[in-house]
């Protein structure tokens, strides 16, 4: 059945994929390195720094609802998400500069503060970006397409400066490392924005916004069944990806004792998420959406289970689990993001104006959330058993703390992946389904 939207096109793919390349600075090196980097290079300790970034995370519970709310009511000549993208470029700048480099006796208060700016400038110019991409296209298909460029320009960005600071050996080089993410990110994204914001449409509000109705807003979101499905089992595979993302720098030192090799390890895991998003766009188009991610959640416990067997010496051991996790990372990537675009379109057909932003600000907090859990639990409990992070025993061996890394990097994501498998198996928006959405949308508008 031939789609009733405009294709579209690799210009406007690649004008709104861009920006994500030096988002990916505020991403997952941001997981990865920064609270390893605070709590160890710096010395401020496992426990103080997780519950520092916990309290960066509870910050967007109110940052990122105001900010949705807000792209979706004010719309200017200018545009919609453009507008608020734009004002949340130079917070996002200032706060990534603070955070990257920061001064050599940073303590837990200048962590913190930086971590609210940045956090701030992220969710003003992030959760637009995303409503932005779901609004270019209301076709089933598309929507991965467009996910898939996004996702695919995060990637790329975040295989560049995760590799930076990986590669670097010492607390000296991995300072300097980050000062230089840093740099790329204050230079790169408003010179990734600029074209976006001079050149891709947003699309306007074509009905009138009422004043908020928080209550009633909730309800129509409660009763969103496939939403509240979704966005569930994201949160599970979240804190599920969570910590091995937030561990992997500690498991590698400590249980492979090779963090000479963490550059190449990381290197391998992005590559393949770049290199599988054709994959599970191909199987998505023939098997569906939801479908195609319970596979990829599948396929990635099974090499999540190898993790806590490995040892000092199984390096092209866990390069391979590498290889197989960063394969089903793309799925992750692509697919549930359009997915809550289709889900949007449950509440849009209900009647009323589309309020994207307000859903993608949900979906926003859920993932700084699951991301949140992972460092607020794992680098507690680590210090309560004693980790020691200068050491390199096995999972079986003197360092008693690094049986605890091992499960928590390989065996507790596997359960949090299995319970969002048992979530989305059976999910009911499929493309025809939100085909029908789609017509009762247009006849709406029409």
């Amino acid at each position: 059945m031939s789609s009733p939207y405009p294709a579209i096109g690799l210009r406007s793919l690649i004008l709104y994929g861009l920006p994500g390349l030096p988002l990916a600075a505020v991403t997952l090196p941001l997981y990865i390195h920064i609270p390893n980097f605070y709590a160890v290079d710096l010395g401020l300790g496992l426990a103080a720094v997780g519950l520092v970034v916990l309290a960066m995370r509870l910050w967007d519970v109110v940052t990122d609802p105001l900010v949705g709310m807000l792209s979706d009511r004010i719309g200017t000549r200018f545009g919609r998400r453009k507008l608020w993208v734009a004002v949340g470029l130079p917070v996002a700048v200032a706060g990534g500069w603070m955070m990257f480099r920061p001064p050599v006796d940073a303590g837990l208060a200048y962590l913190l503060i930086a971590g609210l700016i940045l956090h701030l400038g992220w969710t003003l110019v992030m959760l637009p970006y995303q409503a932005w991409g779901a609004e270019l296209s209301g076709d089933y298909a598309q929507r991965n397409r467009i996910a898939a460029w996004r996702e695919g320009f995060v990637v790329l960005g975040t295989l560049v400066a995760g590799g930076l600071v990986a590669a670097a050996g010492s607390p000296e080089t991995r300072a300097e490392a980050l000062a230089t993410v840093g740099l790329v990110l204050a230079v790169g994204l408003p010179l990734a924005v600029a074209p976006a914001l001079l050149f891709l449409a947003d699309p306007p509000i074509t009905v009138r916004v009422p004043p908020p109705a928080w209550r009633e807003d909730l309800r129509r979101m409660i009763r969103n069944k496939p939403f509240v499905r979704l966005l569930a089992a994201w949160i599970l595979n979240g804190i599920a990806n969570g910590l091995p993302a937030t561990l992997f720098l500690l498991y590698v030192g400590v249980i492979l004792g090779q963090p000479e090799k963490s550059g190449t390890f990381l290197a391998t895991y992005f590559l393949m998420a770049i290199a599988g998003l054709p994959l599970w766009l191909w199987i998505a188009a023939r098997i569906g959406k939801h479908r195609a991610w319970c596979i990829a959640m599948i396929w990635a416990c099974a090499w999540f289970a190898l993790a806590p067997f490995l040892g000092p010496g199984d390096g092209m051991l866990y390069l391979a689990l590498c290889v197989g996790t960063g394969l089903a990372l793309a799925a992750d990537l692509a697919l549930p993001p359009s997915m809550q675009a289709d889900a949007v379109d449950v509440d849009t057909a209900q009647g009323g104006p589309a309020k994207t932003g307000i859903y993608f600000a949900l979906w926003g907090m859920a993932t700084k959330l699951a991301l949140a859990l992972a460092v607020g639990i794992a680098f507690p409990v680590l210090e309560a058993v004693g980790l020691d992070t200068e050491g390199t025993a096995g999972p079986v061996g003197p360092n008693e703390g690094a049986l605890v890394l091992a499960l928590l990097y390989g065996a507790v994501p596997i359960a949090f992946k299995a319970a969002a498998i048992a979530l989305m198996w059976r999910f009911p928006l499929n493309a025809d389904e939100q085909g029908g959405l789609r017509a009762r949308i247009e006849r709406s508008v029409g």
